[in-house]
């Protein structure tokens, strides 16, 4: 059986090289679960896979995409049957495994999750990795009793797939969210999706070298990393908690550990890929009832396999805002 992808391959230039090409289920790697993929979304590391970099993808050509929604079209394993509606994100679709930039995707049975009841597989995939990400910050910091009345919410990188997510589910739980950002142009985008206030990246940029700043925010859901988390956890009130999960501004971090001793301040890592798969099935529930943003259709742009690259080197340069779904097969 056929089946049509968007490949990259490696050139004898050192460039690489992306085509929508016709594969065979057979060029699939082993796995439980055969998968007809109807929806992918646009992420950070499938931009990266894309340009060549061996710190996500080892060898080429190879078809990215770490999110996929669809069918179970077969199944070696009990747990899942033909036509069962499955959501597969993280692990290593498609960083070194064959992922779902394609029309079908083969994975171990302990990768798919179903979807759950109320979420379309298209929706989910408005979701995708960025969603479920964004999910597990809001998650850790309500599990850290952080709740509305505690006081602001910052949440850095805000107009990219992560932060606006962010946004939309904090804003929709009755929280007052700050949002960080250094375009312009999302601003009406952000107040639309709940912000109550949106600032320059610039303000919590701090250069002094001091070891606390003015207390602004209750928590944070930091989105880029370097300077900009260090002047988060400066500016955090006592108790604060802060999740980090992306290094678009780097992945370096020079802080002191003031905060952390004299303020109890709380720094959590956020890791979507390989989080325990029953705190991915709750997270995935939520987002499908009480988490799910009234105005998260407003973050969403649409794109096919034959325009992927062009959207995956806009979101390299920073130019991408909100969340981009992939339409892969009826």
């Amino acid at each position: 059986m056929s089946f049509k992808a968007f490949e990259v391959s490696e050139g004898p230039d050192n460039g690489y090289r992306s085509s929508v090409v016709n594969k065979s289920v057979d060029d699939l790697p082993p796995g439980e679960v055969l998968i007809n993929v109807q929806y992918s979304s646009l992420n950070y590391k499938d931009a990266l896979s894309s340009s060549g970099n061996k710190g996500v993808t080892k060898n080429y050509p190879h078809i990215p995409g770490i999110d996929a929604a669809g069918i179970v079209e077969k199944s070696a394993d009990p747990h899942f049957l033909k036509g069962d509606k499955v959501i597969v994100t993280g692990y290593d679709l498609g960083m070194n495994t064959s992922g779902g930039f394609a029309e079908y995707i083969r994975v171990p049975a302990s990768w798919p999750i179903r979807l759950p009841e109320g979420l379309s597989r298209k929706r989910s995939m408005m979701y995708g990795t960025a969603g479920l990400t964004a999910a597990l910050s809001v998650y850790n910091l309500r599990k850290m009793g952080v709740s509305p009345p505690n006081g602001k919410v910052a949440v850095t990188g805000a107009s990219g797939g992560v932060g606006s997510m962010a946004v939309a589910i904090l804003s929709h739980l009755g929280y007052h969210v700050t949002a960080v950002t250094g375009k312009k142009d999302a601003v009406n985008m952000l107040i639309d999706l709940g912000a109550k206030e949106v600032i320059p990246r610039e303000a919590l940029d701090d250069q002094s070298k001091k070891p606390f700043l003015k207390a602004q925010y209750a928590a944070a859901v930091d989105t880029v990393g370097g300077n900009i988390l260090a002047t988060v956890l400066k500016s955090l009130h006592y108790g604060g908690v802060a999740t980090c999960c992306g290094l678009v501004n780097s992945p370096d971090l020079h802080t002191t550990i003031y905060p952390f001793i004299l303020k109890g301040v709380r720094l959590i890592g956020i890791d979507s890929a390989l989080c325990d798969h029953a705190l991915r099935k709750e997270v995935w529930e939520h987002l499908a009832t009480d988490w799910r943003p009234a105005k998260m259709d407003r973050l969403i742009n649409t794109c096919k396999l034959e325009n992927i690259q062009e959207h995956l080197n806009k979101m390299l340069r920073g130019q991408l805002s909100g969340r981009y779904i992939v339409k892969i097969s009826s």
